[in-house]
């Protein structure tokens, strides 16, 4: 579900992306938006599975190597996570105040290619701490 809640962020923040370079702040405002909620979303989804993780299973970051890097991959991961959702919400709540334009983008690409970055590495994880 992460995956899924990740990459299609990926494709919310692209269509956000392109209707700022067109000039349509409805679109952008409503797809930047629907970004923030889908990191929001991945963070709880992430919370929850802590929890299942230590109350049910029992793991935990004393638990061996596993539980180790589990949380410690998935946690810094997390937090950078929560940076992007952060930064997005900055940059939302500048669009509503009439901030950035087709010509003045460059706080809206840079947080965008950091969204990129954290969903890319995402993917790696989840094959390296979920697949293998």
């Amino acid at each position: 579900m992460n995956t899924i809640l990740l990459v299609s962020s990926s494709v919310t923040i692209t269509i956000a992306h392109h209707a700022l370079r067109k000039g349509h702040r409805g679109a952008l405002k409503l797809w930047l938006a629907i970004t923030v909620l889908l990191g929001l979303a991945f963070l709880g989804f992430q919370a929850e599975e802590y929890i299942h993780a230590y109350k049910e299973l029992g793991l935990t970051l004393g638990s061996g190597v596993y539980g180790a890097t589990f949380f410690m991959l998935t946690g810094f991961h997390g937090a950078h996570v929560t940076i992007g959702t952060i930064i997005l919400f900055v940059m939302l709540m500048r669009i509503l105040r009439g901030h950035f334009n087709a010509e003045h983008q460059f706080g809206f690409e840079a947080a965008s290619w950091y969204w990129h970055f954290v969903d890319v590495v995402w993917i790696g994880l989840f094959f390296f701490v979920y697949v293998l």
